[in-house]
Order: C-alpha cells, then structure tokens, then sequence
C-alpha cells in the first residue's frame, strides 16, 4: 500500500513528526562531524515531502512555494544544513517541473532524485545570472566546461540544474541537467566550514564532460529569465525560511536558558528577572516577529500573483538573513559563557545564520536591487 501524498492540511504535521524524531536528534553530531544529513532526506523522500511542489501527476503534492518554504523553516529550526539541503532540492525541482522530462519529474516528486543547482562560478563570484563555463554542441551532445564555486549537495545530490552560456543562441545562459556522476565532473571537497557544516557544499568542476543534448532545461540563451523566474522566487523564499526557523529556534533557547539560569547568591534571581536581559529578548523577539510576518506576507504576494510580489522576493532574503545575524549577535550575548558551550545549542545557529547575508544574491546586492525596484529603475 503507497503512503498517501502530503496535502495542504497535514503537511506540516509531517514536518514536525519527522524533525522530532528523526532531524533534532541528528542536528549535533551533522554539525560536530560535517556529516551529510541522510537520516533528514531518507525521510523526508520516504513521506513524499521532496515532492511538495512536484505535480501530482507525477506522484508530487502540487502545493505552491509556501509549502516548501514553511518546511524549510521548520526543519532549520532544529538543523541548518538540513535545511540547506532541502531548500536547495526545492530550487532546483522548480526547474525540473517546468522543463525536464517526466521520468526526472517523477523521481524528483518521489524521492528517488535529489536535486540542487551548481550556478555560482569562481569567475562571475556572487554574479550567479552571469555564468563564464561553456557548452559546447557535438552532435547529439554538449560537451561542458566549468569552476563551479559551490554547489550544495555536492558529492549525494543525483544531478544539477546546472548554467553555461549558451551553445549557440543568443542570450546570457542556459541550463542543463548534469548527473552528478558524469564522468569528467570533479568535487573539491569534502566540506569544512564554519556553519552549516553538513550541507556537502563543494567547488565542482568540469572537464570535458559530455551530456545529451536533450539535457537541456528550456530553451538555448533562456537561463536568465529561467533564474530569475523560476528559482530566484522559490530559492529566496526558502533561504529566507531558513534564516527565519534558525532566528527563531535561537530566540527560543535564549529564552529557556535566562528563565532557567538563576543567580544563587542573589536568593535564587533568574536573568529574566534583570531589566536589561528582558529588554534584550523583547528586542530579539520582535525583530523575529517582523520577519516572519513579511514571510508570510511574501508567501501570499507570490501564491496570488500580487503586484508587489517581485519587491517582496528580493525584500525577505535580505530582511531575514540580516535580522538573523542580528537576533543572534544578541542571543549569543544574552547567553554570556554559557552560549559557547555546545550543549546550550545556540554558537551552532550563530555560526548557521551567517550564510544567509554572503549567499548569492548577497543582502547588499539584494539592497541594490530593491532600492532599484522602488525608484522605478531596472534591476539589470
């Protein structure tokens, strides 16, 4: 008997199911040992959640991107990199939706294919829309040459949504579906950073490597208006999700631990009980609030096709991953000694938020582009 698809109403139930009982009590050693999340993506497969935005026709749950990006919050709220993983399977899925055939389509939704897109380069840095590797047609293939600077997921993904320019068309890229096991890739790992230190982000480069021609996502010199189309909305959305759920696991931690460290000299007088540490978590918990509340209200600009929608993209990447390093500057300061200490759980969400403002686009030229968008001007 096949599990029932993940809906609208029980989702999220799922979600939380799965994050007790499986990611919360891997989070320590994924973080402390740089180890892949697989207990997270066996899971989540196995529930039909990477098939969240997949069709059902596929064997996906056709829900829209709040979907993805509500899971990816609730999972960073126990695991960064785990969060990290799926929201970049559900960038690169978007894609695979749109344009790959329904045997990829279907192993996506079911999950049997997990996704993730290689589009940052060494040479156009943080520029991801302006890719430098080639694609070279012969025949009946493309022959790829490429630095990929990162692509999460690296060495456990089953292929990336991958740019180069275009073979022959004019236009500034185009996207492929490259197996990960293509003979002539290279991964340059294995990861060691300083957060999100499972999610198996590597350098990939490609020597030659020869895929079919009907490969190809789209059509020759689209992969501009694929990015910012397709992955730019769902990929900000999920990142910002991850910002949010790790913001807000941190500010729940701070909590717990003023209520509960008290003062034994001072008959038993809990941090919660001094002025400045109350104003400290008020300040922290506001700003949280903020953000999730332009999440939501992104989520319902997208999902109805509002105006705005585009501004509120490019508004709640920069306004939560900020906000999260913020948010955490101050937990970590609120905490005092006891943050350092890996057992109190927030150091691993201060080092986790810092990916948010450095991921392309990065918070500054997101604050470009908005202070574009509202003064009227092109963004490119």
């Amino acid at each position: 008997m096949s599990t029932p698809r993940p809906n609208g109403q029980n989702y999220l139930d799922i979600v939380d199911s799965i994050c007790r009982d499986v990611i919360a009590p891997n989070a320590h050693s994924v973080d402390k040992d740089a180890q892949f999340p697989a207990a997270t993506v066996k899971a989540l497969g196995e529930a039909g959640l990477l098939g969240l935005i997949s069709a059902p026709e596929v064997g996906g749950s056709g829900l829209g991107p709040g979907a993805a990006a509500r899971t990816v919050e609730r999972i960073a709220r126990e695991c960064g990199s785990s969060a990290m993983v799926t929201c970049m399977h559900f960038a690169g899925t978007a894609v695979l939706e749109a344009f790959a055939s329904d045997d990829v389509r279907r192993a996506a939704a079911t999950g049997k294919h997990l996704s993730t897109l290689a589009f940052s380069e060494a040479g156009s840095r943080s520029h991801f829309w302006a890719p430098l590797s080639t694609a070279t047609a012969d025949g009946d293939e493309v022959v790829l040459n490429a630095k990929k600077s990162w692509a999460t997921s690296a060495t456990h993904a089953t292929a990336y949504v991958w740019s180069s320019q275009p073979a022959a068309a004019d236009g500034a890229s185009t996207i492929w579906l490259v197996p990960c096991d293509a003979e002539g890739l290279t991964t340059h790992g294995p990861f060691d950073g300083l957060g999100l230190r499972g999610n198996d982000s590597s350098p990939v480069t490609a020597e030659n490597v020869r895929i079919a021609a009907s490969n190809r996502l789209g059509e020759d010199g689209a992969g501009f208006d694929i990015m910012m189309g397709t992955v730019l909305p769902i990929f900000q959305v999920c990142i910002a999700g991850t910002a949010l759920g790790l913001t807000e696991a941190a500010v729940t931690r701070t909590i717990g631990h003023v209520s509960g460290a008290r003062y034994a000299h001072l008959d038993g007088t809990a941090l919660a009980d001094l002025p400045t540490i109350r104003n400290y978590v008020a300040r922290i918990k506001n700003k949280t609030d903020m953000v999730r509340t332009l999440f939501e209200d992104t989520i319902v600009a997208m999902e109805s096709g509002r105006e705005d929608a585009m501004l509120r993209v490019l508004q709640v990447k920069a306004a939560a991953g900020e906000t999260a390093t913020e948010v955490l500057d101050t937990a970590m300061r609120v905490c005092g000694g006891a943050a350092f200490r890996r057992d109190v759980g927030v150091e691993r969400y201060f080092r986790d938020t810092r990916a948010a403002g450095v991921m392309a686009p990065t918070t500054d030229v997101l604050y470009d582009f908005i202070g574009k968008a509202v003064c009227g001007m092109d963004l490119f």
